[in-house]
């Protein structure tokens, strides 16, 4: 265990990252009507959910299959060769709908929601006044005049009523009863369409379509929190038909060897897609987190954070960017990290020296055999095959009290099975974004 009092320079940031270094510290998570229960909390852990965290103040199941029967790497097993569903309720659904939906949502926003037609999804941010990430989001556009965010771990809802306070644009903004599962795997295709119908084989990724499962209306996505082929379901009036929808999923996922499971963060972070609240946070500037792709050069109306976005890009790209960190990709040694860290683990310039950065998001890569982590690293320190040295707890350690070796790699890590939007425009560069 390092220092807890780490000697991280994190004097840019107002409330700093907690770096203590404290371990799993294993407690009894209390059950009560404070933290809402989703519609298939239950049915959660009739699959054998055994752990959960709190998420969008829902409680979120983080592990179906026990550590001594394989635990996370077998769930992960589960979803790159076969089909998995994830109970992602968390994922709120906030509504936003009327004659100036369209207008609102270009205006909390980077990119530029009017190039959004009906039916089709983007990944989106939306930033503070000071270019911080409030959110990262899936934003659903169902109809002309009404879109909905899916949101991760931030209380967007209460922020966008407050924004409309000041602006008096013609919306209704409501969280809807709408929860998500997902759909994950190289076979989700098959299982999608013994669910719903060949039309599921044609809907594009961050597609939309509209249709039933047992008389229960859905609308399903091409989108997912990996790089595995996936969809995400998303149940109307979730609070009455959660059981219908769940046992429907099973039954056709039977011939598919479906697993209920966690979401996979060992794969989402080998397809580089972050995690709010993890990888980056509301003092955390885009350009900070390879997500500069989503600040448009060419979206005329104004948008909140647009001036101080405009200004941070020109400071990056003038060699002087307005932060101290950014993230990168890290291969690294160690034995295999199996399970989610409990802790940031810190990061040192050379083997003996104090830490100067922290992992953000560690697990272990079957295919590339190797551990892989984000980190916030020094700018100076952030080129591609700089050597940096890891403290990872003696559980994890090649040799206990003693950090382990590191190289800044690219990231993604490995390729996307079925590469998004997300990912094609970062591809194509920050002028592509829209």
């Amino acid at each position: 265990m390092h220092d807890n009092v780490p000697s991280v320079d994190q004097r840019d940031r107002t409330v700093p990252i907690n770096l203590r270094q404290s371990g799993p510290t294993p407690v009894e998570m209390q059950i009560d009507t404070r933290v809402r229960k989703s519609p298939y909390w239950q049915l959660s852990h009739e699959a054998g959910c055994w752990r959960a965290q709190v998420y969008n103040r829902i409680y979120h199941p983080r592990g179906y299959i026990r550590p001594e029967d394989g635990g996370m790497m077998a769930e992960y097993e589960a979803l790159v060769k076969h089909v998995t569903m994830w109970n992602v309720a968390v994922e709120r659904q906030i509504q936003v709908k009327g004659p100036d939906a369209e207008a609102f949502v270009d205006f909390v926003i980077t990119r530029d929601a009017t190039k959004i037609p009906p039916m089709r999804a983007r990944y989106v941010i939306l930033c503070n006044e000071a270019g911080g990430i409030l959110n990262d989001p899936v934003l659903l556009r169902v109809a002309e005049d009404e879109f909905w965010f899916s949101i991760s771990d931030s209380d967007l809802w209460l922020w966008l009523q407050g924004v409309n306070v000041g602006k008096r644009f013609d919306v209704a903004i409501e969280e809807i009863d709408v929860s998500p599962v997902q759909i994950q795997g190289p076979k989700s295709v098959d299982l999608m369409v013994d669910l719903i119908g060949d039309a599921a084989a044609d809907i594009p990724s961050y597609g939309l379509l509209s249709a039933s499962v047992e008389g229960c209306e859905v609308i399903v996505s091409q989108t997912g929190f990996t790089g595995e082929k996936g969809y995400e379901i998303y149940l109307l009036d979730a609070t009455l038909h959660a059981e219908k929808l769940w046992n429907a999923v099973l039954e056709a996922g039977k011939r598919h060897n479906l697993m209920v499971v966690a979401p996979a963060h060992h794969r989402r972070i080998a397809a580089g897609i972050l995690s709010w609240g993890q990888d980056m946070d509301a003092e955390t500037l885009p350009f900070q987190v390879n997500l500069g792709y989503q600040i448009p050069r060419q979206k005329n109306t104004d948008y909140i954070g647009k001036a101080a976005l405009e200004t941070a890009r020109n400071a990056v790209e003038a060699g002087s960017p307005p932060y101290t960190h950014t993230l990168v990709g890290l291969k690294l040694g160690g034995r295999p990290i199996n399970d989610y860290a409990p802790d940031f683990w810190l990061i040192s310039a050379a083997q003996d020296d104090d830490p100067i950065g922290y992992v953000t998001s560690p697990w272990y890569s079957p295919e590339l055999e190797s551990n892989i982590a984000m980190g916030m690293v020094p700018v100076a320190l952030a080129a591609l095959g700089t050597q940096l040295w890891i403290h990872l707890p003696d559980s994890y350690a090649s040799e206990p009290g003693r950090p382990v070796s590191a190289n800044v790699v690219e990231m993604p890590f490995r390729d996307s099975v079925n590469p998004n939007q997300r990912e094609r425009l970062k591809v194509r560069g920050m002028d592509a974004a829209v």
